[in-house]
């Protein structure tokens, strides 16, 4: 799934250890345009701290995500974590000013009915 959303927030990461190895979390708050309920969406980035370090706050970002709960204590948890992330092209492109006006180049002339090629310019 993805989503089209402004940075609002960029929380401090958070580190640890596991069985598997160390890990870094990272949660950015975007905002939804366009939306009546829930505007603001918290997302989740493991191990991408150079991807979140990239992230402007107030800059539009495209975000793929997956949905992800688990049950611990007899309590249920959902996380939002993303796993790509792009900037907003904008749409509309600049005019280029700086190329000079096409040109049609001159075709040649033939000669009747030899179908001989007549370029020379005398």
């Amino acid at each position: 799934m993805e989503f089209e959303g402004k940075v609002l927030e960029i929380l401090p990461p958070v580190s640890g250890q596991s069985a598997r190895g160390s890990w870094e979390r990272q949660t950015v708050v975007f905002e939804q345009p366009n939306k009546q309920y829930g505007k603001e969406l918290a997302v989740t980035f493991m191990n991408k701290g150079q991807e979140v370090a990239s992230l402007r706050v107030g800059e539009n970002y495209i975000v793929s995500f997956d949905i992800e709960s688990r049950k611990y204590m007899d309590r249920w948890y959902t996380d939002v974590r993303a796993w790509r992330i792009q900037p907003v092209q904008s749409q509309a492109q600049p005019p280029m000013h700086d190329m000079p006006p096409f040109v049609e180049e001159p075709q040649p002339s033939y000669s009747a009915g030899a179908g001989v090629v007549d370029d020379i310019p005398f």
